[in-house]
């Protein structure tokens, strides 16, 4: 059985009945796709089948497709994921994450909840999923909240060092810990990946939006 949607054409015709995606690029009506990558792409080890394959059918319709995702990962950082799971980066005019956003809105600090923040952070990020670097943004990593301005959460895995040189891994109980000492003192959060969980492969991982 063929799988159909509607779409809202003109005032005249309410709605038109789609097969797929293909009748969809054909209608011309959307001239960018975003389109989210973990679960609907690949499930953070391969591609589903037949991704690649639409993927590249759909810019041969001149679509310009971007990659919007709620992974605390740069932009560049995305794509180059993408490109090792077996996707063309061309396909893609970009990529928009969180943690692209994060990093920008600590870089360039115009807006005056960032502006008011101090340099001092804790920094929750990954271990196993490789540590996320802060590189450029003039922040002092520490790791007691005594000492911090405020609590950065890339991951759920480890604490980034004092050194500035990697992290040591943390049991998701004891930074839900130090999330609630925070709270108790008032220490603001960035939390750069919003959601709860993610797929990879058949088992779902904590994100920090948990």
């Amino acid at each position: 059985m063929s799988t159909t949607c509607s779409i809202v054409k003109n005032e005249n015709q309410i709605c038109r009945s789609l097969r797929g995606l293909r009748d969809l690029a054909q209608t011309g009506q959307y001239k960018a796709w975003l389109l989210d990558q973990f679960g609907v792409l690949h499930d953070g080890q391969r591609p589903y089948r037949g991704a690649i394959a639409t993927l590249e059918q759909l810019a041969q319709t001149g679509i310009k497709m971007v990659i919007i995702s709620n992974s605390s990962r740069r932009a560049l950082t995305t794509l180059e994921k993408m490109r090792k799971l077996g996707f063309d980066p061309s396909l893609f005019d970009g990529a928009i994450t969180s943690g692209e956003l994060t990093h920008q809105y600590l870089l360039r600090r115009n807006d005056p909840w960032f502006a008011a923040l101090g340099r001092r952070c804790i920094h929750m990020t990954w271990s196993e999923r490789g540590a996320i670097s802060l590189e450029g943004l003039g922040l002092q990593i520490v790791e007691d909240l005594e000492s911090a301005d405020f609590i950065l959460a890339h991951g759920t895995e480890a604490i980034g060092l004092e050194s500035g040189n990697g992290a040591k891994k943390m049991e998701l109980e004891k930074l839900e810990q130090i999330l609630e000492n925070a709270v108790a003192k008032g220490i603001p959060m960035i939390v750069a990946n919003p959601d709860h969980v993610t797929v990879e492969a058949r088992a779902l991982r904590v994100m920090p939006g948990k």
